[in-house]
């Protein structure tokens, strides 16, 4: 990122924000919307689908009761929610801008040099990208200095991470800007210091991923069985203590130092598939069906509302639920 420490001076500070515009109206999109309600902001959304609106309602009400279970804002509401027609309706009068399109690059370039163009000066914006570095991103904007990612994960609205990081026509000022927001705004906060090809929780995620689809694709485990691997061992680990930490442990008293002296031989023996391995016909299918059995016939709608309770379960258990009000 740029030297620059000032960024066009912003409508209001951090502490002072009231309207968030939601760009982008899907899964994650819809997410954002569900927790900044929850967090009793005004939500103005826009999406170019059709049927947006009626499917962001939907998300919304299906969120609304894990989100009062945790908590709610004084005057939480879904009723402060807005679906502006256009684009340019939609960010008018915001004091922060949350973009959640598509994974496409040149639809993210065309679509922040926009949002730039139509925002009000200062006004930060930001992109749930979960893989685009923001240099790339912002190459068609001419404002392009109040440009971050806030990388979020799924489902924004209970997942407190998101990743805050600028590209390199990003003022510092902005990232500055956009973390303290999302503080605000009851998130637990990464500002990077550079950007990384699918920041840093994706790009542990991912690795996990990869040696799934190689277990599948080999005949080596079933779906059921990598899943249970994670929920029934160190995915239980990990809900408080990250990997490094968790493997400190491994090695008893002497901690990390010890670990890796003593297992340090052997540490590249499992390290054995970290391409990817070749999505065909026969690994998708395999994946789907899998699934499916994993899923036992429960719908969407269940398994949402089993993981939303798991994930209020798990904060509520590592007494990370926090505070609601802003």
């Amino acid at each position: 990122m740029p030297e620059t420490t000032s960024a066009p001076s912003a409508p209001c500070a951090p502490e002072d924000v009231r309207r968030i515009a939601c760009i982008g109206a899907g899964v994650i999109g819809g997410g954002w919307v569900a927790h900044f309600l929850a967090r009793g902001y005004d939500v103005t959304a826009w999406d170019p689908a059709d049927d947006a609106g009626e499917k962001l309602r939907r998300l919304v009400a299906a969120a609304w009761p894990a989100l009062e279970q945790i908590g709610l804002a004084d005057g939480a509401s879904p009723d402060r929610l807005t679906l502006a027609p256009t684009l340019a309706e939609a960010v008018a009068d915001a004091d922060f801008v949350q973009e959640s399109a598509p994974e496409n690059l040149e639809l993210k370039r065309s679509l922040l040099a926009e949002l730039a163009a139509a925002t009000r000066p200062g006004v930060v914006i930001a992109s749930s990208t979960s893989g685009y570095p923001m240099t790339e991103m912002q190459t068609a904007a001419e404002d392009a200095g109040r440009l971050v990612v806030g990388h979020p994960f799924n489902p924004p609205y209970l997942i407190p991470l998101v990743e805050v990081v600028g590209g390199e026509r990003t003022d510092r000022a902005a990232v500055a800007w956009a973390s303290r927001f999302y503080d605000l705004a009851g998130k637990s906060v990464i500002t990077m210091d550079r950007e990384l090809p699918g920041f840093i929780a994706n790009r542990l995620q991912e690795a996990l991923w990869r040696e799934a689809l190689h277990m599948v694709a080999n005949g080596e485990a079933s779906v059921e069985d990598i899943d249970a691997s994670i929920t029934e061992g160190p995915g239980l680990r990990w809900a408080f203590m990250g990997p490094c930490l968790t493997f400190a442990l491994a090695g008893g008293e002497g901690g990390m130092a010890h670990m890796l002296d003593h297992f340090g031989p052997s540490l590249k023996s499992p390290w054995t598939r970290l391409a990817a391995p070749e999505l065909d016909r026969e690994l998708r299918d395999t994946m789907v069906d899998g699934c499916a059995q994993a899923a036992g016939g429960r719908t969407y709608a269940d398994l949402v509302a089993e993981r939303d309770q798991g994930v209020i379960d798990v904060l509520r258990a590592t007494g990370r639920l926090g505070s609601t009000r802003r």
